[in-house]
């Protein structure tokens, strides 16, 4: 079952045994961590793409905490939610986003909001400011070289 739903969870819901996973499609760049840790779950070459009765709801929501980007969020019936990463880490992707992990409050257009997994554009070309939409492969940016610090 599937369907748009406002607020915390944002984007269209699919429900699995004692779980509902949302995915919000403007916030995906394909990082595909989910299709590697559950291929039988989340296939994008079967419609519905997500087939949340087809793991545990634990091992399921392991692998949704995966998702940089925060485009898969989940809910679960019984259980903790999901909880932020502390210290908050920002890890600059090479030539992509900044993925960011933590207790987030992102200021946007339409207003503030909790976030625990976010990628953040750093080319300037994303439609979905202040999150990567990808666009960066698309213009062809290139992030400068990486040195450590000292």
């Amino acid at each position: 079952m599937s369907g748009e739903v406002p607020g915390p969870q944002r984007g269209k819901a699919y429900r699995g045994s004692r779980i509902t996973v949302y995915y919000d499609a403007q916030r995906c760049i394909h990082f595909a961590a989910c299709v590697r840790g559950l291929p039988e779950v989340f296939d994008p070459a079967r419609r519905p793409w997500i087939e949340a009765a087809g793991a545990e709801a634990g091992v399921l929501a392991e692998v949704v905490r995966r998702c940089p980007t925060g485009a898969l969020q989940y809910h679960l019936e019984e259980g903790e939610p999901e909880m932020p990463s502390v210290p908050t880490v920002i890890e600059p992707s090479p030539d992509g986003p900044l993925l960011v992990r933590g207790d987030l409050r992102i200021c946007g257009p339409d207003g503030e909001r909790s976030e625990t997994r976010v990628a953040l554009c750093r080319c300037g070309a994303s439609a979905n400011k202040p999150f990567c939409d990808g666009s960066h492969g698309r213009i062809g940016w290139k992030s400068e070289a990486h040195t450590p610090g000292p």
